[in-house]
């Protein structure tokens, strides 16, 4: 790695990459890290200078500027869109180029989900199967039609074929309203989705809402501490050559885990005080109201379980607790009812 690493940051407007990008900018070695950021909004990019960071205005679905973005630095900092297979593809061109100029395989980090663990539970059991990032084996029996899964055995196989080192992030249900310098100075989304898209649906219908039973389980992480486990990672790859890459180089974000009837009581529970509910009791959604909030979608409802065991390896030692989660959770209702709570 040269003394000063360029890095292109993908993400940065959004609740993950501010929260990373932060942390980054918060590290002892900042000044070693030369960072450019692909942001479509020139107010956001004329933001992001005050930081140090090279803004590039446009979007990482521009193959063109991808590929030559991704030519030009020696890491990929993806915390976009995971299921964006052509921008992925497009990365991988890029660092491709690098690598033939320099002879030195790139890193790419990239951020996909544990979504693409899930079953098909729809909230009317609990699974026993839980992976564990550290068995590479396991993961790989996950079929290439899951979630997020396209995208990740992309940047496995360039890894495989060596012109990349790749390391895969696999968040959990991300809590907590994020703070930091990024977020104070409106360049990111202080926000998660999956729980606020349930805090906003619950508060459409003036009740709680789950779907089936609610007895599927998730994990879950503090965005905070996610972003203290890409900063743990960067420094495993930078001081230790047998930090797993490739097909052993997913890392997942977890340090706990809930049941989703449990979220959607604490939604029910937050929503009574208010005055716009009767009842702290979740009740299911129809099949209409699915539709209606979600598009049809019941993909937060499956199971998803796991151990981050491999991240923790690398010295990642998250703090908070399955209880810090779910009383994040009537800051982030009374927050959503502020705004109005648009679905």
């Amino acid at each position: 790695m040269p003394q000063t690493a360029k890095i292109l940051v993908t993400g940065a407007t959004g609740y993950i990459g501010g929260a990373v990008l932060g942390r980054f900018l918060a590290r002892p070695d900042a000044t070693s890290l030369d960072f450019r950021a692909i942001v479509r909004s020139p107010e956001k990019a004329e933001k992001l200078k005050a930081f140090g960071i090279t803004p590039i205005v446009g979007s990482h679905n521009d193959e063109q500027l991808m590929v030559k973005a991704a030519s030009e630095v020696d890491v990929v900092l993806a915390m976009a869109d995971s299921d964006d297979l052509s921008a992925a593809k497009a990365t991988l061109q890029g660092l491709k180029k690098r690598f033939e100029e320099t002879g030195n395989p790139p890193i790419f980090i990239n951020t996909s989900g544990t979504g693409t663990l899930t079953d098909k539970a729809a909230g009317m059991y609990t699974s026993d199967t839980i992976y564990d990032d550290s068995d590479p084996d396991q993961i790989e029996t996950l079929p290439a039609t899951q979630i997020h899964r396209d995208v990740d055995l992309e940047i496995v196989g360039a890894d495989r074929e060596g012109y990349i080192k790749s390391y895969i992030v696999l968040p959990a249900t991300i809590y907590s309203i994020a703070r930091g310098p990024l977020f104070e100075a409106g360049i990111s989304n202080p926000h998660s989705i999956q729980v606020p898209g349930l805090i906003r649906a619950s508060i459409a219908r003036k009740q709680a809402g789950m779907v089936g039973k609610g007895a599927n389980f998730w994990p879950n992480v503090d965005v905070h501490e996610l972003a203290d486990l890409y900063s743990a990672l960067w420094d495993s790859i930078m001081n230790d050559p047998q930090t797993g890459h490739g097909r052993e180089g997913y890392y997942f974000g977890a340090s706990g885990e809930h049941r989703l009837y449990d979220v959607s009581q604490a939604i029910g529970e937050a929503l009574v005080p208010l005055g716009i509910s009767n009842s702290p009791e979740p009740t299911s959604f129809t099949n209409e109201e699915l539709e209606k909030y979600f598009k049809g979608s019941t993909y937060s409802e499956h199971n998803s379980r796991c151990r981050a065991t491999r991240s923790k390896s690398v010295g990642w030692n998250p703090k908070m607790t399955t209880k810090d989660f779910l009383k994040s959770i009537k800051p982030e209702v009374e927050a959503w009812v502020r705004k109005g709570a648009a679905v």
